[in-house]
């Protein structure tokens, strides 16, 4: 197994990179139909009550739990769904009473440096700070506030990672981030992103750790169970073609030599901490290392990638969830405002009339200091009432 090692600057980005999200993981053993819109199965039976409901988030969470969890899973989702797992860590859904032994286990060497079992024993039972924080996200029924309390306040920029800041381009939603304050929490997080580029080569996945391909991951709690988990996404940047990838994905984009091939299905990789169990010791599930296939046949490509992010294959930790999210409301809001026919008239308007360039200029006066550029993401608070008033279209978009 080939080593690979982490240059200073893309090791810290790796860990400040890590976006935090909420997701669902309700049981499916109701089979109610998701109401979001998705391609349907395909069958060859024509009596629409006897389709398989289409494969959800939980879904996939529940057929890598326990047993119990996945036998709930309808038959026919949980075997397409199975045909999508690509296993960087041979898969085991065996539980375990105590976790004395578990605790053990070290992140003093690195991926290279280990034998296979012992790397496969690191994703299956993980050091004593990962089980620690993975059954207080449990036992806090998936409280974001346990992951909030693990960091270290200490605020650290996000550094220039290979040139990004020349190139304009922000990798991380902030300029900022944190460390955990468990030196071994920040270790075994190396540790993920090492294991994803050294064994992908074996399912198919080639990787580099760089600012275009493999540098970042959305932790996330499910909502449900609370267990804690990360999805990763390679090939982030794949370079502008005009035949096979037309798509202008701005200024972190320029520079990339990464090909848009059929490596791309396998750009979603989940890392799964293990699940605690009901009792105080126990543990009803190891942890899971997965690259997740989304072919275009396939049923995740079918039922969980959204259809406005299909060509690029991203899989979203809860794509329900993503429709409140910024992005997704930007998304959003750019298909009505596209869907609409307009007409533009452009006329000169005293400022004493148009409340609301007379109110952005007393503040562009009286609170921003000269020279100073202000960045608002939304409207400033102070503009809400002569926008719903004046134009009142625009509230409603």
């Amino acid at each position: 197994m080939r080593h690979i090692s982490l240059s200073s600057s893309i090791k810290v980005a790796l860990l400040f990179s890590l976006s935090f999200t909420l997701t669902s993981s309700s049981s499916s053993s109701s089979f109610s139909l998701n109401p979001k819109p998705s391609f349907p199965f395909s069958l060859s039976s024509r009596n629409p009550s006897s389709q398989p409901p289409k494969a959800t988030v939980a879904d996939l969470l529940s057929l890598l739990g326990p047993e119990d969890q996945a036998s709930k899973v309808h038959p026919i989702v949980a075997r397409q769904l199975r045909s999508c797992f690509r296993f960087l860590v041979p898969f085991n859904s065996t539980s375990i009473d105590d976790d004395v032994d578990v605790k053990r286990r070290s992140m003093v060497s690195v991926v290279g440096q280990r034998r296979e079992n012992e790397e496969d024993e690191l994703i299956l039972w993980p050091p004593s700070s990962v089980l620690e924080l993975a059954r207080l996200s449990v036992d806090s029924g998936g409280d974001p506030a346990v992951v909030h309390r693990a960091l270290d306040p200490t605020i650290i920029p996000v550094p220039d990672v290979e040139g990004s800041k020349e190139c304009k381009c922000h990798l991380t939603r902030t300029p900022y981030g944190w460390h955990f304050i468990n030196d071994e929490l920040n270790a075994y997080l190396v540790f993920l992103f090492d294991m994803i580029a050294s064994r992908g080569p074996s399912v198919g996945l080639d990787v580099s750790l760089n600012r275009y391909d493999f540098f970042h991951g959305h932790l996330f709690l499910a909502k449900d169970t609370g267990r804690l988990g990360i999805l990763f996404h390679a090939k982030e940047y794949p370079a502008y073609d005009k035949k096979v990838f037309p798509y202008n994905m701005g200024y972190c984009q320029r520079g990339s030599d990464l090909a848009y091939d059929s490596t791309m299905n396998l750009r979603n990789i989940l890392w799964l901490a293990p699940m605690p169990s009901d009792s105080s010791k126990a543990w009803a599930a190891p942890g899971v290392l997965v690259v997740l296939d989304a072919r275009p046949d396939g049923i995740i490509y079918r039922d969980l990638i959204p259809d406005y992010v299909q060509f690029v294959r991203t899989l979203y930790e809860d794509p329900d969830s993503f429709k409140d999210h910024d992005l997704g409301n930007i998304i959003r809001d750019v298909a009505s405002i596209l869907s609409r026919t307009w007409k533009v008239s452009i006329f000169h308007v005293n400022r004493a009339v148009n409340r609301v360039a007379d109110k952005l200029a007393t503040m562009g006066r009286t609170k921003v200091n000269p020279g100073q550029p202000v960045l608002y993401l939304y409207p400033p608070a102070e503009l809400f009432e002569a926008y719903a008033s004046d134009i009142p279209e625009m509230v409603g978009i």
